[in-house]
């Protein structure tokens, strides 16, 4: 895959992955689990989600130096530039699905969170394979794994129950409720994306007889 094309794919995949993003804020069922802190700081202080993406993203990338020390290489920094893009895209993902009406009962919501975890596995199955610039979360989640000589799958599976369980307690916290940018969605989401994700590769394989690497990152 040459350079261009990798780059296209890249932004593509993540762009489908911040309209899955979109569709489960619309649902109402709580957001994915790489979107409910930033959903959580829209909740409390106002900040338009896609800003509090780049925002919490950002922060996430300046931890892995400290995570790194010696191991950090001043590539990591351009993860600064993909979570302002990743951010962007969320906004515009956002205001794109504006014109769908809010869910009026609980089977149109759970549609909508299927979509939201459809379009996000297939916007991880154009990203992942470019091996090119991880998302924060998932750079945090490297540099752990290398730190701490784990597994990357143990460490993600950690990392993004941390992030639902700080979403849980912000939102209580601050908020007074319970939930808050978490719901059963956020549940759903986290067991069935990756599990997706497989049958989408496996669909791709059964009509095109190519598989997709989908460890590289």
């Amino acid at each position: 895959m040459n350079s261009t094309r990798r780059i296209v794919q890249y932004l593509f995949g993540l762009f489908i992955m911040t309209l899955g993003i979109a569709f489960s804020l619309k649902s109402n069922l709580g957001s994915t689990p790489i979107s409910s802190i930033p959903y959580s700081m829209e909740l409390i202080w106002g900040i338009e989600v896609g800003l509090a993406t780049s925002i919490f993203n950002v922060l996430l990338v300046l931890t892995e130096p400290i995570i790194l020390r010696r191991k950090f290489k001043k590539k990591h920094l351009l993860q600064i530039p993909v979570s302002i893009i990743f951010g962007f895209f969320t906004t515009v993902a956002v205001n794109l699905i504006n014109f769908i009406p809010e869910p009026s009962n609980f089977l149109w919501a759970l549609v909508m969170m299927v979509v939201s975890i459809f379009l996000v596995a297939l916007g991880l199955f154009f990203y992942v394979p470019t091996n090119l610039v991880p998302l924060a979360g998932e750079g945090v989640v490297q540099s752990i794994a290398i730190v701490s000589k784990r597994l990357f799958p143990r460490i993600k599976v950690f990392f993004d129950s941390t992030m639902v369980i700080a979403s849980f307690v912000l939102s209580y916290v601050f908020l007074g409720v319970i939930g808050g940018s978490v719901g059963i969605g956020t549940i759903i989401s986290a067991i069935f994306v990756g599990i997706t994700l497989k049958y989408i590769n496996k669909a791709y394989t059964y009509l095109t007889g190519k598989d997709v690497d989908l460890k590289k990152m």
